[in-house]
This record gives C-alpha cells, sequence and structure tokens, in this order.
C-alpha cells in the first residue's frame, strides 16, 4: 500500500455478502456436538478463570450443571476474501440466544442459574495456510472483530444476581475470557492438520493507527444520584473529564484529566495495533469523581470509516442509548509495517503512547526434552529489555507427545525510542515448572538486519530446542 489509491482500494476491498444458509444448516446439525464440547470447555476453562478473578466467596463458585440447550448459533452477512498472506478469510454476523440450563453454587453464596445467552457480534474465520493436501487448510483461526455484546438471563432462583454485584461480575469476567481467546488481536487456534506450520499459519496485524482526542463539546456532566446530585446542585459541580480508548482486545489507554470543563481539550496521542480495518475505535468520556467515576457517554467509530472519512471525524457521544448533546473530535493516521529498518528511526513516532516499530516473537514447539513425562512442565518465556513474556505451560496428557510439545503462540512487543536506543538482545529461555533449564540470546542486529528476521530451531542446551522467530517492523505512513 505505497499510495493513496492502494489504501482506498484495501479499505473498501470486499467479496460481497452472501447467504448463510448452508452454513446455518451445517451449524445445526453440529450443534450437538459444539454443545457437548462447548460445556467442557467453559468447565475446563471459564471456571478456573473465575476462581482466580472473581472477588471473595464468589471465588468458590463451580459449574454444577451446563448445557447450552438446543438453539444453535446464526450465521448471517458472509463476507468472503483472500487475505495478502494467501488464506481464506470468512467474516460473518453471529447472533445467539440460547435457552440455556446453568447453574453456578459455591459454599457461600446462592445457587446461581442461567437460563438464557445473548450473544451478537461479527466474527472472523481465517483459514491458512492453504496447502495442498486433503483437507487443503492447515489450520482455522476464530475471532470476534470487536468485543460481542452479551447478556445473561438469570432465573427467578438467584434473583439476587440480577441486582447487580453477581450478575456484572459474572458477565464482565465472561467477556474477558472472550476477549483474552478470541477477540481480535487474539485468534482462537484449531490446527486441521497438525504438521502445519506455525510460522506460516501467524496472521500479521495489517498496520498501526494512530489516535488523537482533540477535544470534547458540550458536556453537560453526568447525571447523578442520591447524595452526588444533592452535592452538585449546592457546589454547582462542573465535571473533570477524561477519556478512554480501546480498539479490539488491546490495553486500554485513558487521557488525562482536565479539571472543571465542559468543553476539555486534550490533544493527546496513542497508538494502536489494527488486525482487521473494521475493528471499532471505541471511545467512552467519564467524569474523574470521589468514590466511583461517573459515565458521561460514549461512541465509537470503525478504522475504516475514520479513514475513509479523511481521517477526523466528530463523534457524537450517548448515555446508556440516549444521545447527550455532546461530541468528541478524533483524528487518526494510519501506519503500515514494513521491512525497512530506517522506518524503525522515524522521527514522527516521537511522543509518548507513539512506537516506531513491532517486534514479534513466534514460539512453535520444543524439540528433545528429556525427564519423567509426569514430572514435565514445560514452558517458553520470552524477555527483550523489560518486557517479559511467556507461554502456557504444558503438561502430559494421554495421546500428547510432552517431550516436543507445541506452543504456537504470538508475542507483540510495541517497539518504544528506549527500546530501540538500548540494543538489547532477544532471550529465548526454556523453562520446567518455574526452573529454568536453559536459554538463548538473538543479537539485536540479527533481527534487525535480517530480510524477515531471525527463525531457527535454537539450541538451549541439553538436547533440548527451541523452534522460534523474532521480527521488526518499522512504521511507514500509508497514503
Amino acid at each position: 500500500m505505497d499510495n493513496m489509491g492502494s489504501l482506498a482500494q484495501t479499505l473498501n476491498a470486499s467479496g460481497g455478502t452472501e447467504s448463510a444458509g448452508f452454513l446455518n444448516d451445517l451449524v445445526a446439525q453440529l450443534w450437538p456436538n459444539i454443545n457437548i464440547a462447548g460445556c467442557k470447555m467453559v468447565k475446563d476453562i471459564v471456571e478456573p478463570i473465575l476462581a482466580s478473578t472473581l472477588p471473595g466467596p464468589l471465588k468458590n463458585l463451580k459449574f454444577v450443571k451446563i448445557d447450552l440447550g438446543d438453539v444453535p448459533m446464526h450465521l448471517s452477512e458472509v463476507d468472503t476474501h483472500k487475505t495478502s498472506g494467501g488464506g481464506i478469510q470468512l467474516e460473518m454476523d453471529v447472533t445467539w440466544d440460547s435457552k440455556s440450563d446453568i447453574e453456578l453454587d459455591g459454599s457461600m453464596v446462592p445457587k446461581i442459574g442461567i437460563e438464557r445467552i445473548h450473544l451478537k457480534g461479527r466474527l472472523s474465520v481465517l483459514l491458512a495456510p492453504l496447502t495442498t493436501v486433503i483437507p487443503c487448510i492447515g489450520a482455522a483461526q476464530v475471532a470476534f472483530i470487536n468485543p460481542p455484546k452479551l447478556d445473561l438471563d438469570f432465573t427467578d432462583a438467584a434473583n439476587i444476581a440480577d441486582l447487580g454485584i453477581i450478575s456484572g461480575t459474572v458477565r464482565q469476567t465472561i467477556l474477558g475470557i472472550i476477549g483474552g481467546m478470541a477477540v481480535l488481536p487474539n485468534r482462537f487456534l484449531v490446527k486441521l492438520d497438525n504438521s502445519s506450520d506455525w510460522f506460516k499459519t501467524y496472521q500479521p496485524h495489517v498496520g498501526v493507527v494512530r489516535v488523537t482526542i482533540e477535544r470534547a463539546v458540550g458536556i453537560a456532566g453526568p447525571k447523578k444520584s442520591g447524595a452526588k446530585r444533592l452535592l452538585a446542585k449546592i457546589v454547582k459541580d462542573v465535571p473533570d473529564c477524561y477519556c478512554k480508548v480501546t480498539v479490539g482486545a488491546e490495553e486500554v489507554w485513558r487521557t488525562t484529566t482536565k479539571k472543571n470543563d465542559r468543553d476539555p481539550e486534550w490533544n493527546e496521542t496513542r497508538d494502536f495495533l489494527v488486525s482487521d480495518f473494521d475493528q471499532n475505535i471505541v471511545l467512552d468520556v467519564d467524569d474523574d469523581d470521589v468514590g466511583a467515576d461517573d459515565d458521561i457517554g460514549e461512541g465509537s467509530i470503525s478504522i475504516k470509516d475514520i479513514l475513509l472519512g479523511g481521517g477526523s471525524k466528530d463523534i457524537a457521544l450517548s448515555h446508556k442509548g440516549e444521545p447527550t448533546g455532546a461530541h468528541l473530535t478524533v483524528h487518526a493516521k494510519f501506519f503500515n509495517l514494513v521491512s525497512d529498518a530506517s522506518a524503525l528511526s522515524t522521527s514522527d513516532s516521537q511522543g509518548e503512547g507513539q512506537f516506531c516499530g513491532l517486534a514479534t516473537v513466534l514460539v512453535a514447539s520444543v524439540l528433545g526434552l528429556d525427564g519423567k513425562r509426569d514430572e514435565l512442565r514445560p514452558s517458553v518465556k520470552v524477555t527483550w529489555g523489560a518486557k517479559e513474556f511467556r507461554t502456557a505451560v504444558k503438561t502430559y496428557t494421554p495421546g500428547t507427545d510432552i517431550f516436543n510439545p507445541s506452543f504456537d503462540q504470538a508475542f507483540r512487543i510495541p517497539v518504544t525510542r528506549d527500546l530501540l536506543d538500548s540494543g538489547a538482545s532477544f532471550r529465548i529461555a526454556l523453562l520446567n515448572k518455574e526452573t529454568e533449564t536453559g536459554a538463548v540470546d538473538i543479537p539485536f542486529a540479527d533481527v534487525l538486519n535480517g530480510p524477515d528476521g531471525v527463525a531457527n530451531a535454537f539450541d538451549v542446551g541439553n538436547g533440548a530446542t527451541v523452534r522460534a522467530s523474532v521480527s521488526l517492523k518499522g512504521l511507514q505512513i500509508a497514503h
């Protein structure tokens, strides 16, 4: 994408939406199997995360009954197109109004029943790499393009949940789990060919969007209740505004707070990685208040729409679906990720929250582990400067090769000026449980000067190797 025409063509590219009749028939036939598999995933994945994230007595909640019901998910508005990497991407709307039968029980809280799940979002299914061996697809990677909408209906026996804390906490925890597993840039990987190469399967980001929050106009202040409303009348409270910005499952960014200002001006900028041009820039303006902060208004716009609109937009803010009369001025620039060392040193990326490139570390597998299989708990730790990441810990289960485990994980490290100037080596360490058993240092210069970085089966000692790749991309403004 080297000129304005190519960026516009990319943003407008679409295979056209089609009927999802065949896919819905397929989902309906598979639903009994999907129900069983889904219930097992909920028990194995969701329950431990609930235990580690829910507060206080809610930590004891466990699923005592899980049935997703006989109503399958419904698919519509299917768009199919080729990716730049040669794969096939399907995008489709997903709606699900389940008649479920789910119960959670804990020793210190009443039994909680969930009788309906309402889920709505747009799903991306990436099929890559394409091969010449049946089924001709190496893997499928599934993700929501934006965080889905989720509502839970609790049974009459759990009216306490409808009072707020349990309902909201369970819902937010489940959304957090979905976000961590399957909201872009996170993709849920399903290998269709066990020999599929992670280096070819991984889908890189399409680029970086630089978002500037300029100002808000016409902030009337949040609607307060009780003591806060009385206090606001006495002191003629003027809101202390800040704006939260999210793109997909990336970390939330918060601007500074502007005190006592109904027309706050920020002119603050932050970079976000982009996996799909249909990802939304979600904006949430709040009043920094004593105790809990108050909502003022929300708005959103897709990356595609703001770029096609010239890179600037006044976005109307609403509160609980009602217009507030306020609007927020937002600007966006898009940068391509390019394999050009000079692009890493661009002077366009000097401000706080801006980065000049992206380092990507792919950990495919470990080969040649030694020891007793029941005592092996291998994982891989990646370090660059102060940044540290770790893969999942593998354990032996029947049918798995714990001596040659696959990880197929990606770690994305935004390159800041400090990281670039440090010249620190990348370090890949092999761990068993919490003990480091071997490591290798990859010089920064080797990664920087390699045409596609460095990819190898790295010898970490004791006869073991870690198959990994490390690459660096710089930023280049897209026209």
